[in-house]
Formats: C-alpha cells, structure tokens, sequence
C-alpha cells in the first residue's frame, strides 16, 4: 500500500497497527518511496488566456536574451581567434625573415677574403663548435670578420642611431620651396592636371612628368627599389610607369569606379586598391592582372582609402560612413572593424612595428588604435574644422606627421606635437619624411613643394 508520509506516521502515532489489516507496525518498517518533486498547480488568476500569453512572452525574451549573449561571446571568441592566427602568422614571418638574415650573413661570411690568417666559418651542426688550425682549439673571429653594415642596417626593427631627435626635430624650419603644376608631390608629385611628376631633392629638379590620366591623380606611389611609379585616378585606373623611361608600362583596370588609395605590399611584386565602387582590389605590378576582388555586400558604402600593414599579411581600408576595416589578405575576410570617427574617413598609416594604427576623418580628430588590444588608446583632438588629408609615420615608428589645414608632427608612444607649420597657403594633401627624418616634405593645394630641416 501506498500512504503520504505525513498521514501514515500519524497513524501509526496513534494506533500502532497496519491501517489495511489492522497487524502491528512500526515507523522503521515503513519503506520510503523516492518520487519527483509535484508541480503545483498554477494560481488561477495564471490560467487565463493574458495570463497565459505573457508567460510565453516572458519565456520567449529569455530565450532572445540568452541567444543574443551567446552571439556576443561567439562573435568575441571569433576576434580572438583571429587575433591568436595572426600573431602566429606575423612570428611566422619573423622566424622567415631571421633566417634569411642569417643565410645572408653566411654568404657575406664566406665571400670576405681571410683576415689575418683567418676563414670564415662553414654552416654547421650547433653540436660542433667551429675549429681552425691543426691544434682544433677554437678560433676567434675578429670584429672586422662579421656581417657587413648593409645587413646590419636590415637586422630587426630597432631605432637607427641616425634617427634624427626629438629635441632636433623640433628645430626644423622651411629650407626650400618649388613650384610644381600639380597638387601633392612627395618626390612622387600627383595632381589636377592629370599628370604625375617625378622630383629629385638632391637635384631639386623635376626629372620626369608621366602623362596618360584623364581626370585627376588621386594617390601615388614610388616602388622603394625600382623606377616605378604607381597613380591612381578617378577615371577607375591605375598606372604603373618607368620613371627611366617616362612612359606607362602597365594599366591595370580593376575597378569601375572612383580609386581612392593604393598600397605597395611589402614584397613589391603587388598593389592594393580602394574604389568608390565599395571593392578592395590585389593586383600584380608585372602582369597588371587582377588576382582577387572583394566587398563588403553587407555595408555596402564606398571605399576612400586603403593600407598594407607592414608584415603584408593584413590591411586596412577606411570608408565613407566612418569605419575601419580590418581584411586578411590570405582570407579575403574582416577580421576586425574599428569604430570611432564621425565623418568619412581620409588617412590611415600603420606604424613601422606593426602595433599601431593611425586614423584620420572629416572629424577633425586623429585616432589611434591598439593592433594587439584592438581598441583606441588615443585620440588627438585638432582645431575646429580642421581635415585631415594625410597620415604618415617615419620609418623607425618614431614619429607621426599630420598633413591637412597644416603639418603636425607628434612624437610616438608620448603622442606629444613637436612640429608645426602653416606655410602653405592651401591644403596639405601630403607629407612625408626622409631617411631617419634627417628631413620632412610636404605639398598641398597651393602647387607647392616645401623642405623642412635644420
């Protein structure tokens, strides 16, 4: 027989016997019955049809809720994980290029004529140390015997001992000023007159004008170790031209529309391009053949300006509604975007190391990002209605320069301004440093080519 715990034992209380039979019977005898907890009745004001309705309503937004967060972490795991891929990737490369260093370094080794009696070491096993003469001790290796400066100069990404001071930096005043026909010249000179011209500081002459544009040159390009020239134009293509030669070599027609930016990768073989047309585009210089493609269907909004990151693995892209976006060139994906400026965006330059990202709008405000955190740590607020057409940061990292309603040079890491210039009497639509910021050019609307250094 089956009772409530309750009732029975207050029987047995009582009367000692089996309730059933009416033999005599104990608490211990009884045998305890394990069943789930009873769902109590809901009240009766519960069991209306409004009542019931905002039941399911309350269940169906904790089931929304709990979905939503669920995205969110999936969405944070995914950035993760895409942060995690690239730094393996970026000390991939670091590994690579540390390789070729030290190839380099055993090649120039073996080239050099013996010094005093002495030949350069053969690669190795590290278990067996290097040896020279018939006693096998271990043979030192002057300082003369070692890497030539020229692969000293390429080892890591250190500060260089000619980096010009902050302090000297500071002293800069306008040493020279060309006239050019063209609007942005940065030894590359682009402009409205649809040419692009070519000026040689040391000969403080321009040695080439590269005719071919038919509206406008809107970005420009020097390769860093050949004498070609890459511009871009808003009648949708790009040309690449033989300085040597002063002629067009290569037009390459990826776009339908407007192109707005152009960045050399790191390996100088390919070109990245931006267009009006809301694609991002991966070109190769020698072919002009346009190997990949890609936009984002989901914004929908117009390129304005485009930027490798210096390990050539990302870049980044700026838009006409304020974003950032960051792309994986391998992927061909957005792996992350930054949002912040209130107005298109006009400029972006990574820093030489790799970690930061500089950001210019028609906010009149510059922004600077944590590639490792991916957030901003700075924003450097600038005068009223100040634009912002140029970004730029040396090649140590040291320095940032601003070009726009003026130039604006800011030390790096303290973000703290050290240069200002307001000679030219139009926008600056361009600046750029020299080697170890030993000097600072600029040119703008005015049709001017300017020098700055001590």
């Amino acid at each position: 027989q089956v009772f409530e715990r309750r009732l029975i034992e207050k029987f047995i209380a009582e009367n000692g016997v089996d309730p059933m039979n009416g033999q005599p019977l104990s608490e211990e005898q009884l045998i305890d019955i394990k069943v789930s907890h009873p769902i109590r009745p809901k009240a009766a004001s519960a069991t209306s049809i409004p009542a019931i309705l905002k039941s399911l309503q309350d269940e169906w937004d904790a089931v929304m809720l709990h979905s939503f967060t669920l995205r969110q972490q999936l969405q944070t795991t995914r950035q993760e994980l895409s942060h995690a891929l690239y730094q393996h990737d970026a000390a991939c490369r670091v590994i690579a290029r540390l390789t070729k260093e030290v190839t380099a370094a055993r090649e120039a080794l073996a080239t050099l004529k013996p010094q005093a009696g002495l030949v350069a070491p053969q690669a190795m096993p590290a278990s067996q140390p290097a040896t020279g003469g018939a006693g096998g001790e271990p043979m030192e290796v002057s300082e003369q015997v070692g890497m030539n400066p020229e692969i000293i100069q390429k080892r890591g990404k250190t500060v260089p001992e000619e980096l010009v001071r902050a302090e000297d930096l500071s002293k800069y005043r306008q040493v020279a000023s060309h006239a050019v026909s063209t609007t942005v010249c940065l030894i590359t000179c682009r402009g409205a007159d649809k040419n692009v011209v070519v000026f040689d500081k040391k000969e403080e002459q321009i040695i080439a004008t590269l005719k071919g544009h038919t509206k406008k040159v809107t970005s420009v390009i020097y390769h860093p170790s050949q004498s070609v020239v890459f511009s871009a134009s808003p009648d949708s293509t790009i040309r690449v031209w033989s300085v040597t030669g002063g002629n067009c070599v290569q037009v390459v027609r990826a776009h339908e529309a407007s192109v707005t930016g152009l960045s050399l990768h790191a390996t100088g073989d390919y070109l990245l391009s931006s267009s009006e047309d809301q694609y991002w585009a991966f070109s190769d210089i020698q072919t002009g053949r346009v190997l990949t493609k890609v936009t984002d269907e989901a914004a929908g909004v117009a390129l304005t300006c485009a930027q490798f990151h210096p390990d050539g693995l990302i870049f980044g892209t700026g838009t006409a509604d304020s974003q950032i976006k960051i792309w994986d060139l391998k992927e061909r994906t957005n792996v992350a975007n930054f949002p912040g400026h209130s107005g298109p965006v006009t400029s972006i330059a990574f820093s030489e190391n790799g970690y930061y990202l500089a950001t210019g709008a028609q906010d009149s405000s510059v922004k600077l990002w944590d590639l490792r955190k991916l957030k901003n740590f700075k924003t450097i607020a600038l005068d009223n209605n100040y634009e912002v057409k140029s970004l730029v940061f040396d090649q140590s990292g040291t320095y940032l320069a601003v070009g726009g309603s003026d130039i604006r040079v800011y030390i790096c890491k303290q973000w703290s301004e050290v240069l200002n210039f307001s000679d030219h009497s139009g926008l600056v639509t361009g600046v750029a440093f020299g080697d170890n910021a030993q000097f600072l050019s600029s040119a703008g609307m005015d049709r001017s080519l300017k020098f700055y250094s001590l």
